[in-house]
């Protein structure tokens, strides 16, 4: 979704609009469904004739009967409010289009007083009192911003993950919201593409597992209680790989790759009863998604079961009209009839599907399907029983931003940071002596949120500069200089200096920070350097074609690293970026990300070794753009390289490596993990007999640490070409000194599965590869003999 800055927004907004805002588990392996085109029931279709099941649907019959077609079709219409706008277009005459009937639902509007006045629009002034949803952008938190989804991710831990969903929930919902564009579980393999900021990475089987947990942290157990939101998993599909790395662009793929390699955190989502789904920007097999009926329909519906609402991304209907098929009638009939049921602010739907309807391009049962999928969602979040049961004032005073969950946030900010080299043990650091704080990021807490932070507060977020103060003690003495902008092209910095993120340049000659910041690092025993991306250089139209440093921070690092004192590199980045030279001439860089409300503090726990730095990266780091796509689960070419030398007539490149720079799953420790040998508990297997693999985890090192344990399974010989590894499992487990753990994975027939030729999705006699170890690169292998 796109968004513009309110200071944009009409004066034409409606007065009520207007008003001011008050501002270590196992992780089970995924069971895929068993075919293309059959699939098991997901939780959304099942006990379709339960009690509730029947009540709701009775209910819904009564109520429709009672609608005008106008009112149908004014139940497909989302508007957007005065706030946080996600986009170009605004809507007008808001509060006479809800006296109507013509509002379904309402995103960015917020606060309980606020969403309590245009409900009473409805409730008071409609003629049959439907109740509005109200949505929001609610990312990685709320006012409470958490780390950014790609951070998320790099935790492995899908109890935190579902945590922090949680506790956006709660807030967002103490201030009036019940629906949320989020999960976004688009699998990304090209960092060019801002918005992989905002996806947990580049693999199906760990996308898979998350999107499970927000959805869980997101809906509870409940979804009528009122301190949960309707999730709304996104992009429906295949947005991660855009062509290119270009926002918006077209994709291409086999459908093979859809099913194995893309499709699967959808899947996943649906199957834990998410309650919404939205289409997007991009064209599939050159049909735009929101108008794709095989996506919403055939897929989505049929073979998957999914009966919630389908919702547009913000006019993604319109833009179908850009992308060649027709006038703004007709690309609203082939969304309908492709199966989407709500128009996200182009208001396509609601001045022409009427129309349509009389000259038969639409039917009344499309309209109709359609407005039950968003009354259902209404009645399933308790709106028609109470629509005020949202706006609760104490709520809102007592339950946002509180000590408590900027704690949480904090905490799990600790967890995200992947620690990519530590030379010589120079992190953690010593808390005595003198520390050089250097860099454009060390003292900009609104960056701290990182991107789609639309309802945080960037100026209340804790900076790096502060939060080590608070963090390092009394015998530590802290200087700081900025030593560089964060980039030397001051209107690229102006684009991203944006959404209450703003950048302040230091107009002063750039020889002149560098000398300013020499003389802090000159009675410093280490220096610190705050380097990396502004927070909206990822995320939506955002791409980048180079992903090193700006030119002005390698500068400064340059004359940091001729001082000769170590120089720690605090790594702020919301995509992989290729960081060759940094990696060679630094002894520790610590990968930050965006770390939400609390990176501040939260970075300085990790630098002082207060916490142990656990993440390991979800997305491959290249050595350099023309890598790209990379990604792990690549597979094989006919004339493969053998080990890393160039080899002419074989698939590699003249001018580097074929290898990343950091592989997926990477990430070190303060401490040392050595791993043992496989111990399988069967060489032959058959049938649907379940393998153990074994292997024991030993912290050969000095202070307890967190380790990522990853299950990789390669089949050796099939019908179709295989990947060379695919993550199927893994578990994170906690060690002391010394400790050693055996962890187990139980691997069946059903990880062995994967979609063929004829989109069967099937598992084949063979042999099978079993690696296993702290990272994709870096494991240990055993194979199995696995018969039918």
């Amino acid at each position: 979704m796109r968004r513009i800055p309110s200071i944009f927004l009409p004066m034409a907004i409606c007065s009520v609009l207007a008003m001011p805002v008050m501002i270590t588990a196992q992780v089970k392996a995924q069971q895929p469904a068993t075919s293309a085109t059959k699939s098991r029931p997901s939780a959304t279709a099942a006990a379709q004739s339960s009690p509730a099941q029947v009540k709701m649907k009775a209910f819904i019959d009564a109520l429709m009967k009672k609608m005008t077609i106008d009112e149908k079709i004014g139940q497909l219409n989302l508007l957007v409010g005065g706030e946080a706008t996600t986009g170009s277009v605004v809507s007008t005459g808001v509060e006479d289009k809800i006296r109507k009937g013509q509002v379904g639902g309402i995103f960015s509007v917020t606060s309980p007083q606020r969403i309590r006045k245009v409900q009473e629009l409805a409730i008071n002034n409609s003629r049959l009192k439907i109740p509005i949803i109200f949505g929001l952008d609610v990312i990685h938190g709320y006012r409470t911003a958490f780390p950014i989804p790609l951070a998320l991710a790099a935790s492995w831990d899908m109890p935190l993950i579902e945590r922090s969903a949680r506790m956006a929930a709660q807030e967002a919902s103490a201030d009036g919201l019940n629906w949320t564009f989020s999960p976004m579980v688009d699998i990304s393999r090209d960092p060019r593409w801002g918005r992989i900021a905002e996806s947990s990475g580049e693999d199906p089987f760990l996308g898979s597992a998350i999107a499970r947990a927000m959805v869980k942290g997101y809906q509870g157990d409940d979804l009528s209680k009122n301190n949960t939101l309707m999730a709304c998993v996104k992009h429906f599909a295949l947005y991660g790989a855009s062509e290119a790395g270009r926002d918006y662009h077209s994709v291409d793929m086999s459908r093979i790759k859809m099913y194995n390699d893309y499709f699967p955190p959808y899947k996943a989502a649906v199957d834990a009863g998410v309650g919404s789904v939205m289409s997007s920007f991009n064209d599939v097999e050159g049909i735009p998604a929101t108008g794709n009926k095989w996506l919403l329909t055939d897929v989505l519906r049929k073979q998957w079961g999914f009966k919630g609402m389908v919702v547009s991304d913000y006019t993604s209907v319109n833009e179908m009209i850009d992308h060649g098929l027709g006038d703004l009638q007709a690309v609203s009939a082939l969304s309908l009839k492709a199966g989407l049921d709500m128009d996200m602010v182009g208001e396509g739907f609601l001045t022409t599907l009427k129309k349509s309807l009389q000259e038969g391009k639409v039917t009344q049962a499309e309209i109709d399907n359609a407005c039950r999928r968003i009354l259902e969602a209404k009645y399933k979040l308790g709106l028609f029983d109470d629509p005020y049961r949202y706006c609760d004032e104490n709520r809102a005073k007592t339950e946002i931003f509180t000590d408590a969950t900027r704690k949480i946030a904090r905490e799990t900010a600790t967890r995200t940071f992947v620690l990519l080299k530590n030379q010589n043990n120079t992190l953690p650091l010593q808390r005595k002596g003198t520390i050089a704080l250097v860099g454009p990021l060390a003292n900009s807490k609104e960056n701290m949120v990182g991107t789609w932070a639309v309802s945080a507060e960037p100026s209340k977020a804790t900076s790096l500069l502060d939060g080590l103060k608070q963090v390092a003690g009394s015998n530590v003495n802290i200087v700081y200089a900025r030593g560089a902008n964060v980039t030397e092209d001051s209107a690229l910095e102006a684009r991203t200096s944006i959404f209450g993120k703003l950048m302040e340049r230091d107009n002063r000659n750039a020889d002149t920070l560098i000398a300013e910041a020499l003389k802090a690092a000159a009675g410093a025993d280490v220096i610190v350097a705050a380097m990396g991306e502004l927070a909206e250089m990822t995320g939506e139209a955002s791409s980048r074609t180079d992903l090193n440093l700006p030119h002005s921070q390698k500068k400064l690092l340059e004359a940091l690293i001729a001082t000769g004192k170590p120089v720690v590199m605090v790594l702020f980045t919301g995509r992989p970026l290729s960081i060759v030279e940094e990696d060679a001439k630094l002894p520790a860089i610590l990968n930050v990300w965006f770390g939400g409300s609390e990176a501040g503090p939260a970075i300085a726990d990790v630098l002082f070794g207060d916490q142990n730095p656990s993440g390991k990266i979800t997305a491959t780091f290249p050595r350099n753009v023309g890598q790209i796509p990379i990604y792990y689960s690549y597979r094989n070419t006919g004339r493969p390289l053998q080990g890393d030398n160039f080899q002419k007539f074989r698939s590699n490149y003249l001018d580097v490596s074929n290898t990343p720079l950091y592989p997926f799953g990477y990430g070190l420790s303060y401490t040392s993990f050595n791993y043992s040998d496989i111990v399988l508990s069967s060489a032959k297997m058959k049938g649907n007999q379940q393998l153990i693999a074994k292997i024991t985890v030993t912290n050969s090192g000095k202070v307890e640490g967190e380790e990522v344990v990853q299950l990789y399974i390669r089949d050796k010989v099939a019908s179709n070409t295989r990947p060379l590894k695919e993550l199927k499992g893994f578990q994170k487990i906690l060690l002391q000194p010394g400790e050693s753990k055996q962890v187990s994975f139980t691997v069946s027939t059903e990880e062995l599965k994967f979609y063929n030729h004829e989109l069967k999705h099937i598992w084949e006699a063979g042999e099978f590869e079993i690696m296993i170890g702290g990272n994709s690169r870096d494991t240990k292998s055993a194979t199995v003999w696995w018969d039918k």
